[in-house]
């Protein structure tokens, strides 16, 4: 069992790491309801892999009003009355809108951020996934999304930078940072055990969690 205060549970990460996949196995094992970012929802994501700069905008602003609404109905039920897992940080809104936009487009991403003002109550912890470039990229062909096939390792590169630096600064709730070079959450039983064991023993505001070879 996790320890009584972690009611609210955020699992972070750049695309193709496994977020999803852990906040899934880990909402299952403590029976936890689960928050998803709405990916297949967007009309506009497909259209943006294909045509980054028409269709940028477009797909980040049904992003950012999807997590609102999410935000607010987050910020609206009572966490008290049990646990929640969710695979986003609405903050990271904000890392892909500065990697995607252009500066007319951004200054406007950031007025609407700013009148919507999207806030959830802090997470009780944050799980951060890391993962090389080249790793992340294998992990977006394996999983065959038809349209992040053309998703190349620079751009993935270049996420994981932003979200390295973001989470350098991050201190908003107790961050577990989590090598995911040699553990498959969505598959091996062992490695989820394995984490699920350091979630409960943890104790500090920032700690590391990495398997060794």
């Amino acid at each position: 069992m996790l320890p009584a205060h972690l009611r609210y549970i955020v699992v972070e990460g750049p695309i193709g790491v496994g977020k999803t996949s852990l906040a899934r196995r880990l909402a299952a094992r403590i029976s936890a309801e689960l928050i998803l970012e709405q990916a297949a929802e967007n009309p506009f994501l497909a259209r943006f892999y294909e045509d980054k700069r028409r269709f940028a905008l477009a797909a980040q602003l049904f992003f950012l009003l999807s997590r609102t609404e999410q935000c607010r109905q987050l910020a609206q039920g009572d966490l008290f009355a049990g646990a929640t897992v969710s695979d986003y940080l609405i903050d990271k809104d904000m890392l892909f809108a500065r990697l995607n936009l252009e500066e007319a487009e951004f200054r406007l991403y950031q007025k609407l951020y700013q009148d919507l003002q999207p806030q959830t109550p802090a997470p009780d912890l944050v799980i951060y996934l890391q993962a090389a470039p080249a790793t992340l990229a294998q992990r977006v062909r394996r999983r065959g999304l038809p349209y992040e096939q053309g998703m190349g390792e620079a751009y993935l590169a270049e996420l994981a930078r932003l979200y390295t630096e973001f989470f350098y600064h991050y201190d908003a709730a107790p961050l577990l940072i989590v090598n995911s070079e040699r553990l498959n959450f969505a598959d091996s039983e062992e490695d989820f055990e394995l984490l699920f064991q350091r979630i409960c023993e943890m104790r500090g505001a920032r700690e590391f969690f990495n398997r060794g070879a």
